[in-house]
């Protein structure tokens, strides 16, 4: 199946979904309501693996995280399931669970109902392995803690593996967790989903967990979810693109801009989430600290922060763990205005001293630790200040100056925050502005494009499933500021890669919808025989995700092994042909061609790959997409701006679900792009407008946007 007829098949398939209504869409109130949260707690606690605290057969098991032990001690089901005997959690108390989540400052609580071992922590029809008819304790956790919370005003949210090791008919344990789910284990996973989903009060958000589901079972997942709970928001790891929010890595902390409600679990150690009972612990001080800069950092970048804990077997929390989360919450008590319902930092630049959270007329510099000559510049911002300080202290009095080039702040003598971070809340009489970022200008006179290149990207994360994740492009930006009035005409160029494809463009203030029809024909100017082709070299292979590449770009030679790993020329291979590259599962292979222009001249290239692949020239990345519908091949046409010179074209190969991986490259194609004009804008000299583009009505808000080819010229009438 080629590309454009893949895609046609991707988009029919979805329609069809649509039409039965089943992408449904979380009400504003609710998706307010859960980004506003900002801080949730997480639990991980089971009627196995806590009673076990990372210790089988008397001795410590430090391989992999220890809610999995069963997998990493390798013990067998029947035994394992025997320890559940021995559960009788007789500290556990849900109403002290959930005011403890209060006190921390924690507005929801999202809790294992069941983790991998496939132990149910509520009173299951579907199975006897459960909390009520497999131990002595015979209560059901969550219909407890869901009463509780309930009474305490704390959201109530669920994690459900949608792989489980206990179930018959389940997909063998494999060491990366990304198991295929069996119809038989899919309709399972709906009985209990309909129980947890029914049975237990409202649930705010559903967290799915690994697994490697068909499009079609994370689709009928999510219409079941929205049918039984219209509200509830779905992570990520369902996947196949079809959460309401995305889930960031274990303990991440992006850098980037993501364009769709996102969440960060993290835990209190990077070696395990579930109890272990010879953890060793840093100073409470140092890691209330840690926890605490995390939480600050994710929320000032838009994101939800989902800390978790992990109870003993008895029930109880750890007190290391709850003392840090109770120090969290003094701090959340005096800063918490800094932090609920408020907006990411306006400002895309990285301030050493800390971060930033906004609302409408306020912003909320959190000092994580002091600049330099207690001076801190806030670059672009305008706006007339009516008060600044210190939140819940009055004593320290901070001078304001402002600049041509944006404010100026001086601290005090005598504050500090190296025992108590401090946060300084700035308040504007009419709110305030801070200059785009980046801004795009004339790269000559009365002419301007703007492409992928020199766009500001809006991410999201997409991908079949955890293990094929990677960062999507959901919307490309700029910040347009011509050099003369006057009235200007927008040109949209693209290739037969975007033909067909429509987005939603935005030129200055409206916003239009457009469809790449592909009318008017433009001829490429090149020279094709102008260009010198050496031989294809192939490196590999590298155990690999789909993004990233596994050394230097800049200084490839082929004369040289590239991270141990020879370049073996392929003499045999002609442009055009296609071979097939044998390739083991979460590998990729790497393609090498160097092109000689004798000059500076675009030029046109078709590549077949297959589950994924990432294409870069000259050490810069020109497109990166995986394969939804995991057919045998995909086409992709790349427009490649070659240099005077030498130039480096590397490909990236990855392969997932296949046992190998087609490869086939080609200039020999119509060497065109198509042409659309757009109406005319009146622009002014040195005033700044927004561009962008996305998909129209996308597939999924997290589904990447392939346009790599897609450019538009300004040019001034």
């Amino acid at each position: 199946m080629t590309k454009r007829n893949y895609y046609i098949f991707f988009l029919l398939f979805f329609c069809t979904l649509y039409t039965h209504s089943t992408f449904s869409q979380i009400s504003p109130q609710a998706l307010k309501q859960w980004k506003d949260q900002k801080y949730s707690m997480f639990i991980h606690w089971g009627g196995i693996y806590s009673v076990l605290g990372g210790v089988w057969d008397g001795k410590p098991i430090d391989r992999g995280l220890s809610e999995q032990i069963q997998a990493h001690a390798g013990i067998y089901s029947d035994t394992y399931a025997n320890v559940a005997k021995k559960f009788n959690p007789i500290y556990w108390n849900a109403d002290s669970i959930a005011l403890l989540a209060k006190e921390a400052g924690m507005r929801s609580i999202v809790i294992t109902s069941k983790h991998h071992d496939g132990f149910c922590m509520w009173n299951t029809r579907s199975t006897d392995f459960d909390v009520v008819d497999a131990t002595p304790f015979k209560r059901d956790v969550l219909k407890e803690l869901s009463d509780a919370c309930k009474r305490h005003e704390i959201s109530f949210g669920l994690y459900f593996s949608l792989i489980d090791w206990h179930y018959p008919e389940a997909s063998p344990i494999s060491s990366h967790n990304s198991d295929r789910i069996t119809p038989s284990h899919h309709e399972y996973n709906k009985q209990q989903l309909t129980e947890l989903l029914t049975n237990y009060g409202s649930v705010t958000e559903i967290w799915f967990d690994m697994g490697s589901q068909s499009l079609q079972q994370s689709q009928e997942l999510r219409e079941l979810v929205h049918r039984l709970q219209p509200d509830c928001m779905i992570g990520s790891r369902i996947g196949n693109d079809m959460g309401d929010f995305t889930v960031m890595g274990d303990n991440q902390e992006p850098d980037y801009v993501i364009e769709v409600p996102w969440q960060s679990p993290a835990s209190f150690f990077d070696e395990t989430w579930g109890y272990r009972s010879w953890q060793k612990r840093v100073p409470l001080e140092e890691k209330q600290k840690e926890k605490l800069t995390s939480l600050i950092r994710v929320v000032s970048r838009g994101g939800k922060y989902l800390l978790n804990i992990g109870p003993k077997g008895d029930g109880s929390v750890v007190p290391y763990e709850k003392e840090v989360l109770l120090k969290t919450g003094e701090w959340l008590k005096k800063n918490s205005e800094a932090i609920y319902g408020v907006n990411s930092d306006p400002f895309h630049t990285p301030f050493e001293w800390g971060s930033v959270t906004s609302s409408s007329d306020k912003l909320y510099l959190h000092l994580l630790s002091l600049p330099q000559n207690k001076t801190i510049v806030l670059p672009g911002l305008t706006g007339k200040i009516k008060s600044v300080g210190v939140l819940g202290n009055k004593k320290y009095k901070i001078k304001v100056s402002s600049k041509s080039d944006g404010v100026v702040l001086t601290l005090p003598e005598g504050l500090d925050v190296s025992k108590d971070f401090q946060v300084i809340g700035i308040t504007f009489s009419n709110g305030y502005k801070v200059a785009p970022f980046p801004v795009t200008k004339e790269i000559r006179q009365n002419e301007i494009v703007l492409s992928s290149t020199n766009a500001f990207k809006h991410y999201s994360n997409s991908g079949i499933d955890y293990n094929t994740r990677y960062l999507s492009t959901v919307k490309e930006s700029w910040n347009v500021q011509p050099a003369t009035t006057g009235q200007w005409t927008p040109v949209l160029y693209y290739s037969a890669e975007e033909k067909g494809k429509k987005l939603d463009i935005q030129i200055t203030d409206k916003t239009q919808q457009i469809t790449l029809d592909g009318r008017e024909v433009v001829k490429l100017q090149n020279n094709l025989t102008a260009l010198i082709w050496s031989p294809l070299y192939l490196a590999g292979p590298f155990y690999s995700g789909i993004e990233g590449v596994h050394g230097d770009v800049t200084k490839l030679t082929t004369t040289a092994a590239w991270e141990n790993k020879p370049w073996t020329p392929q003499s045999e291979w002609k442009q055009g042909e296609t071979y097939f590259i044998s390739s083991e599962s979460s590998t990729a292979w790497y393609v090498l061609q160097e092109i000689t222009s004798a000059e500076a001249q675009s030029l046109l290239i078709r590549i077949t790959s297959g589950d994924a692949v990432l294409v870069l020239l000259n050490g810069k990345q020109l497109l990166i997409h995986n394969n939804p519908e995991k057919v045998k091949s995909l086409e992709d046409m790349i427009l490649l701006p070659l240099q005077k010179g030498k130039n480096q074209l590397l490909i990236k190969l990855y392969n997932y679900f296949q046992k190998e991986i087609p490869f086939s490259l080609s200039a020999q194609i119509p060497q065109e792009l198509y042409k659309l004009p757009l109406p005319s804008v009146s622009l002014q000299a040195e005033s700044i407008y927004p561009f962008s583009w996305k998909w129209h009505q996308p597939l999924s808000p997290h589904y990447t946007l392939i346009v790599p080819n897609l450019s538009l010229q300004l040019i001034k009438q």
